[in-house]
């Protein structure tokens, strides 16, 4: 132990720079800065500091007449003239000690203790494992929810959505999951949440069982648009090395939403125009470039399950993000505020949500109880209304009838939470199926 705390001492020390290349701004226009004379040896995401002040920046846009560099805080006070030094970038370097830490997407640590980066640097944007050399989707995991554990199964190695807007549950729903799967380390990326939020989250939300086997990577919503970029980034990049040291992680991005959002201001700041339907054309790669770097690793390493929320307004999923995300991950969960209002936790919409994990993930006898539940839902969700006004009389289709007979039991089954695991789960959904007046589920 003490000789890895000193080779990664001393490899800190080495990557100190003495001498930084100065420059000076020309140009200056609301977030952004022009700068000349370190063209020649700047590189475009390369970080410059202004001399004899806090304020830092990234360089967005390179040519041979200047640099454009998004600042990450405000421009007031600057001047024309004034001196900026071009800055290595940080290391991003993981390491097992990051285990029950929270740090920024830099790598440096928010909880008021010292920490070292590891010896093995890794870069942010990694390419995902080649495609014909990963493996299939593993086995089915348990998650302590019953709706998770039969309706909508996660496997290792998924990667599925969590759509819900605002105050239905998210965030408390991503806690209980990181608490309760199955998974060696538990890597949690916050982007733009609430300053006050972050430490509610570790210690109400997640508490200390939670954070004994979590690395957060966290951008506050008060970040710079490249710093919220980021933070998904690395904390992705934190995952790929447990994963690369043969470990099972389970990776939770909160949200990317707040991703898209921040790639947006960056893309726009470098003179990208925001003609998809208000994004940037380059907002499908950088999330589908975000979501394939997780997933099934290759032989001889781990996987990386990985659950990404999504915010939709008025639960449109037709919505720009939501469209998006969708067509790229392995299965999508609808949270519905109207279920959160009438009191039911997970608000999960089941027919409305999909894991494409099914129908391998479950046996036959399985599946059958699955495809029963989910057409007793559907019928209810489409005679719910006549159901409500009373204008629904028994005995019009025997559908509707198995539904309503069963639907109290199924609402019940959905808010289960335990440890009963994936085989006690199925039995309680085959007691739900088979109350009086519903056929036999098995």
């Amino acid at each position: 132990m003490t000789e890895d705390i000193l080779a990664r001492t001393g490899a800190a020390i080495t990557r100190l720079a003495l001498l930084r290349p100065v420059g000076t701004i020309t140009q200056i226009g609301g977030g952004t800065v022009r700068v000349s004379g370190l063209s020649d040896q700047a590189r475009l995401g390369d970080r410059i500091k202004v001399i004899g002040d806090p304020l830092r920046g990234e360089i967005v846009r390179a040519g041979h007449d200047g640099l454009e560099v998004l600042m990450e805080g405000a421009t007031e006070g600057l001047g024309i003239g004034a001196k900026v030094a071009l800055t290595p970038r940080p290391v991003f370097a993981p390491h097992a000690d990051w285990i029950g830490r929270v740090i920024d997407p830099d790598g440096k640590p928010l909880d008021g203790r010292p920490l070292l980066p590891g010896l093995a640097p890794r870069t942010l944007s990694m390419a995902p494992p080649p495609a014909a050399a990963r493996r299939e989707l593993g086995a089915r995991l348990g998650t302590g929810f019953a709706v998770f554990d039969t309706l909508l199964p996660i496997v290792r190695g998924q990667r599925i959505g969590l759509f819900a807007g605002s105050g239905v549950g998210k965030s408390t729903l991503l806690a209980s999951l990181a608490k309760k799967v199955e998974a060696d380390v538990i890597v949690i990326g916050l982007v733009g949440e609430r300053g006050r939020e972050l430490r509610e989250f570790i210690e109400k939300s997640l508490g200390a069982e939670g954070m004994a086997r979590s690395v957060i990577v966290a951008a506050t919503s008060d970040r710079a648009p490249q710093v919220r970029r980021r933070c998904p980034l690395a904390a992705t990049a934190v995952a790929e090395h447990f994963r690369d040291a043969g470990k099972q992680v389970l990776l939770l991005i909160d949200s990317v939403t707040r991703f898209a959002e921040a790639h947006r201001e960056v893309a726009v700041a470098a003179g990208e125009a925001a003609n998809l339907r208000g994004h940037p054309a380059s907002t499908p790669a950088a999330i589908a470039g975000l979501c394939e770097r997780a997933g099934p690793g290759i032989e001889g390493v781990g996987d990386i399950t990985a659950i990404y929320s999504v915010l939709v307004a008025g639960s449109d999923m037709e919505e720009p993000v939501a469209d998006m995300l969708r067509g790229v991950l392995d299965g999508h969960v609808v949270l519905d505020r109207a279920i959160a209002e009438r009191g039911r936790f997970p608000a999960i919409d089941v027919t409305r949500s999909v894991s494409r994990s099914l129908p391998d993930a479950a046996n036959a006898a399985e599946n059958k109880l699955i495809t029963l539940a989910r057409q007793h839902l559907g019928a209810y969700a489409q005679a719910e209304l006549m159901i409500q006004a009373g204008l629904y009389a028994a005995g019009s289709d025997p559908k509707i009838d198995e539904a309503i007979a069963t639907h109290d039991a199924l609402e019940a089954f959905i808010a289960t939470q335990g440890a009963q695991g994936v085989a006690g789960a199925f039995r309680m959904l085959q007691r739900a199926l088979t109350v009086p007046g519903a056929r036999p589920g098995g």
